[in-house]
């Protein structure tokens, strides 16, 4: 109760639920958009896929470049929990290490044109660079070791390597639309497993 008598508090937690998931779906619709066209694509189109007016956004996201930070910030926390998720419910290890490599190059694909997004703002983007290892690495090392210890896996090969190569393999996939990265990062993942 405050100073007046009323209770407060009861009515604010379930709009701050309301709202969490409000931004959730808008960031969800955001990163789909950004997939299929690109960090450039019109508000309109983002707000169409979400549900809500182009206001909504402008009053979350007052320019493109928070809109883009946000959609990566909520795509790496997809990608830190899913790790652990995959790996309790896949039949294998390594086959949870592939279902999040490849949820890894769905992420690589909306991370195009961060960059350019960002390009005024050198040490933002350096920050949520240190976010994205900080976060990413050691759920791809869970993983990895998850792997290697069942013996699917050649030991030898670290978490952010293997990140690396991944990220390498995507390069340029946005600009040739018969560059098929996905189909060589499974050549990748397959070519870890140990020979018995």
């Amino acid at each position: 109760m405050n100073d007046s008598g009323q209770s407060t508090g009861s009515a604010a937690g379930p709009k701050r639920k309301d709202a969490r998931r409000n931004q959730q779906a808008l960031l969800d619709a955001a990163a789909a958009v950004f997939v299929a066209s690109g960090v450039e694509a019109p508000v309109r189109d983002i707000a169409a896929a979400a549900g809500v007016g182009t206001g909504t956004i402008y009053r979350h996201f007052p320019t493109r470049a928070d809109l883009v930070v946000a959609v990566y910030r909520h795509q790496v926390e997809a990608l830190a929990e899913a790790g652990p998720a995959l790996l309790a419910s896949a039949t294998s290890p390594h086959a949870a290490l592939g279902r999040w490599i490849d949820l890894f190059v769905d992420f690589l694909v909306t991370k195009h044109g961060l960059a350019a997004a960002l390009r005024s703002d050198e040490a933002g983007f350096e920050t949520l660079h240190a976010y994205f290892l900080d976060r990413l690495v050691p759920v791809c090392a869970e993983l990895l070791d998850a792997a290697v210890a069942s013996g699917e896996v050649r030991p030898g090969l670290g978490a952010l390597e293997l990140m690396r190569g991944v990220g390498n393999l995507c390069i340029g996939a946005e600009n040739d639309p018969a560059y098929d990265a996905r189909r060589l990062v499974a050549l990748l993942v397959r070519g870890m497993r140990r020979q018995g």
